[in-house]
Order: structure tokens, then sequence, then C-alpha cells
């Protein structure tokens, strides 16, 4: 039996002397796309950056493919095949989109990331704007941009926060075809999402948070039963 793509136990993590994630425990199969529900401050964009080693301190375990991660400096997990796709974006907005991609370097050791044709065969409006200066491209066109450039990585474990935030429903449903598109590729998904009706289709499975931990989780088949108390938990 093969290792999890992401398995996290006991996890705690640290902003400085405010202690947010609190024996946090989660696992992801190979090629699943898991979404992490809550309120804002629960809890699930700390998670992700915990994952990266990108909060304070971090006690507990986190393994990628059965290896343990949790000493490692950032670009060290990277390495692993794993690409995070922060809230904010953080494209090169000075630079073309084009240039966006060709600069990501492939960190991974077993796959070689997407070429920039097989980008432009997901994206067509990247294709478009290819010459487009990254401050001229529309809020999808920028995180559309912004998960692309992931995949030219390598990396096969992706961590999107809140990537259909504030998008319009037309580039919502591109990006949910992104999702499914890499799902049937072998991709495996962990997505933070405030968006419902975006999450709720695509997701093989759900954890919800509240106050630095997980208090449910269910797979997808079981999210009619639990609306009840979603609507208690989320307001959803």
């Amino acid at each position: 039996m093969s290792a999890k793509a992401l398995e996290i136990s006991q996890l705690h993590a640290w902003y400085g002397e405010s202690h947010i994630l609190h024996d946090v425990n989660l696992a992801v199969d190979q090629g699943e796309v898991v979404t992490l529900l809550g309120r804002n401050g629960a809890g699930r964009t700390t998670t992700l950056r915990a994952i990266m080693g990108l909060t304070g301190a971090r006690k507990g375990s986190i393994k990628l493919n059965g290896k343990e991660i949790i000493d490692l400096p950032t670009h060290k997990i990277a390495h692993h095949g794993i690409g995070y796709c922060p809230e904010e974006r953080g494209i090169f907005s000075s630079l073309s989109t084009e240039e966006n991609l060709l600069l990501p370097p492939v960190v991974s050791n077993t796959d070689k990331g997407m070429s920039v044709e097989e980008i432009y065969d997901m994206f067509p409006n990247l294709k478009e704007r290819r010459n487009s200066q990254g401050t001229r491209l529309s809020g999808g066109e920028q995180q559309m941009l912004a998960v692309a450039r992931i995949l030219r990585t390598g990396a096969r474990l992706l961590l999107l926060d809140e990537i259909s935030e504030g998008l319009a429903p037309v580039i919502v449903q591109t990006l949910a075809r992104m999702i499914t598109t890499l799902k049937a590729k072998g991709y495996t998904i962990v997505m933070v999402e405030q968006n419902f009706r975006f999450a709720a289709p695509l997701a093989d499975r759900f954890y919800v948070m509240e106050h630095g931990q997980i208090v449910e989780t269910f797979a997808a088949s079981e999210l009619n039963a639990k609306m009840p108390v979603l609507h208690t938990l989320l307001g959803v």
C-alpha cells in the first residue's frame, strides 16, 4: 500500500506567541481533492502555511509521500514536489505572462512539470495574453497565472488558498474545470475555500476547522447528510 500523499499528525503551529493550530490531524490520498472548510480565522490558511514551513514554531508530524518534512526549510519542502498558491497570488507584475511562466524552476525529482504549451492548452486566456504585463491582467487571469506557475515546477501536490475569491463566475467555472483536469492527471489537491458552491462539487473529502482544530471530516458522499452541521458551523 502506497504512502499517503500528505499525512499530518498532532500538528501545532504558532505565530510568535500566538498558538494558532492545536493538534491538527489530517490525511490526503494520492490523486485526491480535499477541501478545508471553516470561517475566517479558523486556521485553514495557517495549516497550508505550516505545511510549507511558513509559520513560526511547529510541532508534530508532516509527512509527504511517507517522508517527514516538519524540520525542513521551505525551499527543501518545495523540492519534495509540493506547490503553494497563496491568496495574494504573488506573480511578477512587471513581467509578461510568458516571462512569468518561464521563470519557475523544476523542483521535483520525479516530474518535469508542464510545458508552456501545455499551460496554454489548459488556459487559453493566458495564451491570448502571453505578451501582456502582469499589471494588465484581470484578477482571474492573474489567478490562472499563479496556478500555472506552480504547474511548471513539477509539483504534484498543490495547496490552493482561496483561488476563487472575488472572481467572476465564468472565471470560477474555468478554475473548476482546471481542478477536474488536474485530478484526472493524478494531481493531489488541498484547497482552502470560502466559496462552498465552488468547492463542494470538486472535493472527494472535506475537513472542517474551528479555532485551529479539525472538528468534522466526511466524504463527498456524506455531504447532503452533513449540511445541517455545516450550516451550524459555517452558515452555508
